[in-house]
């Protein structure tokens, strides 16, 4: 009769088995309904893609930095990636001096090259992820000034401000492009070898090595995973506001990495899924819609997000 009971539906829920595992989940469509109920706009189909279309490049952002932290390290630097490849990426899309390809290939390039880079520093020098990439967040933010000489670079191809601006099929171009990049980073991650390495790699370094694991290889690809996607989240942001701004994407970082501890993912590594990281990203767009639907300061909005912050890393601690 005890085993029986235990077995409820109503009684596992009480033991907390339900909210633990769907608890993220859960939190997500309660505050939509709260919102849904107190703003009659917030469901409706324009505001909803508003949500998407705002949520896009902090999502690949967080898709790129999941790749980290799931190996177990970290990536400060992400904000100024975007602003160094997005100014990289201005400079190729003038009209009539390069193919659009050009523009594209260059400010990819430029953020694997960083990311390479700071695997390098991670795994060959033996410094602390988060040194690396603090330093690396000052450079890149110095390579964009330098660059672009301070100032914004602006005349921008038609077609390369379609990447930000314009729908295709009624959607707009930069959820399309963040829904490619869940399906591709989804099937990285859990479907080919280098993707199980980095859970191994994440969840117990020695044994991973041990494992014949390679484990400076594997770090080195989730950098320039990560510092790739910032590379992707430059280009869409350059073309969204039709300028290579040298000062655009501070503190991005901050949002990304919230995201992805907010969905679940471990900042000790080897826990994480895209899944938890896009629903992390979602929760932060809809509060962010739903405060300001309700005219709440941005100040305020700021103490929010903060205390969601804490919130998921305190959850996380008790895992």
């Amino acid at each position: 009769m005890n085993q029986l009971i235990e077995n409820l539906p109503a009684k596992r829920i009480m033991n907390g088995g339900y909210l633990r595992k769907y608890g993220m989940l859960s939190a997500f469509a309660l505050i939509c309904l709260i919102l849904s109920l107190v703003t009659p706009n917030f469901f409706s189909l324009q505001n909803v893609t508003i949500i998407l279309r705002q949520v896009s490049i902090n999502g690949i952002l967080a898709i790129g930095v999941t790749f980290v932290i799931i190996s177990g390290g970290i990536d400060l630097s992400l904000g100024s990636v975007v602003a160094f490849t997005g100014v990289v990426a201005a400079l190729f899309a003038h009209p009539g001096e390069y193919p659009l390809i050009a523009a594209l290939t260059a400010a990819i390039l430029a953020g694997l090259a960083i990311g390479g880079l700071n695997g390098l520093a991670v795994t060959r020098g033996k410094v602390a992820p988060f040194i690396v990439t603090l330093g690396m967040m000052t450079i890149a933010r110095g390579l964009a000034l330098v660059a672009s000489e301070g100032r914004p670079v602006t005349n921008l191809s038609d077609s390369f401000n379609y990447i930000g601006g314009g729908s295709l099929l009624g959607v707009p171009v930069p959820i399309l492009i963040f829904s490619a990049i869940i399906l591709v980073s989804s099937f990285l991650l859990n479907k080919t070898r280098i993707g199980r390495y980095m859970y191994a790699v994440g969840g117990n370094e020695k044994a991973a090595y041990a494992s014949g694991v390679p484990v400076n290889t594997v770090k080195v690809v989730s950098y320039m995973i990560c510092s790739g996607m910032a590379a992707i989240a430059g280009i869409v942001l350059a073309s969204r506001i039709t300028t290579g701004q040298p000062n655009a994407g501070v503190a991005y970082e901050l949002d990304a990495i919230a995201a992805v501890v907010i969905g679940g993912t471990s900042l000790a590594g080897g826990i994480g899924s895209i899944g938890g990281t896009v629903l992390g990203v979602l929760l932060i767009g809809v509060i962010n819609n739903g405060l300001d639907l309700l005219n709440i300061s941005s100040y305020y909005q700021q103490i929010i997000k903060g205390v969601i912050i804490i919130a998921a890393a305190l959850i996380d601690r008790k895992k």
